[in-house]
């Protein structure tokens, strides 16, 4: 908030109250919202749960749409028939589909045609197809309409009470592999609010591997959105690591804390155990840089030191 200098009073005239309700042009610059224009790109927010939370403005936009734009083109269906839109073209924009398609889409703009793009619920481009179709239509220089709404992100921050003057998103994180290893790594060293979806068959082994690095930061796992059986679950990384039989969407929201380095008699062992684990020596470089506050060149020379260790697991990085 900008700081403001004190103003000083003046004798007035006393202004008339008036006992009118503000007009929609007064509230939005506009008599009525806008009609989707002719090669527009609308980015059109769809409820994560609750039906009832989809904006006039975004139902407005698919119904004038020349194109629907859907991740998975049933769900898209069922909702505009909840909507009572009818007669709509959904097209299909998976994360597959989209590296193939972006220019034809693209070029559909440019003709003219107005594309509406949904995910199957949520915010569309975040952690969901639909960013690159948005870059690439921007550079072509087509106008690109984000319409705001249901968001699990901004949902789980505002329930779980923590800081979010500064937060850091990890979307869902990757299933195995170093690329799980080192995003646990991450969240871990972040010091700010994080937030990241998970999967309800991967939430106990996350939560006992979050725990594992930083029991006693606080933590929220909100479940079902917007659902009937919403819940947010609060409490230690260590107490929530001990629920069993997660069920639902999840989304897990981390408090701040303060990350502290990995002792240096631990670091040997973090080696072995990421080096047999399947870690590539640059990869496991990068993830102790994260927990450690090490260089990963100092890192990287130690893992290869190791490498030469009798009884430590080598690789070849040639």
């Amino acid at each position: 908030m900008q700081h403001q200098e004190p103003v000083e009073a003046h004798d007035e005239e006393p202004v008339e109250a008036h006992d009118e309700e503000p007009s929609a042009e007064h509230l939005t610059g506009e008599a009525e919202p806008r009609a989707v224009a002719r090669g527009q790109l609308t980015i059109v927010a769809t409820p994560i749960g609750n039906l009832e939370d989809i904006s006039p403005r975004a139902v407005k936009a698919l119904t004038s749409a020349d194109v629907i734009l859907a991740e998975d083109t049933r769900r898209t269906r069922a909702l505009l028939t909840h909507l009572g839109i009818k007669g709509k073209r959904i097209e299909r924009l998976d994360a597959h589909v989209e590296r193939h398609s972006v220019d034809r889409w693209v070029s559909r703009l440019e003709v003219g045609e107005s594309i509406a793009l949904v995910t199957d619920a949520g915010t569309p481009a975040i952690s969901d197809p639909g960013s690159a179709l948005v870059r690439t239509a921007a550079e072509h220089g087509r106008e690109v309409v984000p319409i705001p709404g249901p968001s699990a992100v901004i949902t789980a921050l505002a329930g779980a009470g923590f800081p979010a003057d500064r937060f850091r998103f990890f979307g869902f994180l990757p299933r195995k592999g170093s690329g799980r290893s080192e995003a646990v790594a991450a969240i871990a060293a972040t010091p700010e609010t994080v937030v990241f979806f998970e999967s309800a068959q991967r939430a106990e082994q996350t939560l006992a591997d979050l725990a594992e690095a930083t029991p006693g930061r606080d933590a929220v796992v909100a479940r079902e959105l917007t659902k009937l059986h919403e819940e947010f679950v609060r409490g230690s990384l260590d107490e929530l690591s001990k629920r069993r039989g997660w069920r639902g969407e999840l989304t897990i929201v981390l408090g701040p804390h303060e990350p502290g380095p990995v002792a240096p008699v631990d670091v040997d062992a973090r080696i072995d155990e990421l080096i047999a684990a399947g870690g590539r020596a640059k990869d496991v470089a990068k993830i102790l840089a994260e927990e450690t506050k090490l260089s990963v060149r100092e890192l990287y020379t130690k893992i290869l030191h190791r490498g030469k260790t009798p009884g430590m697991p080598g690789e070849d990085e040639s």
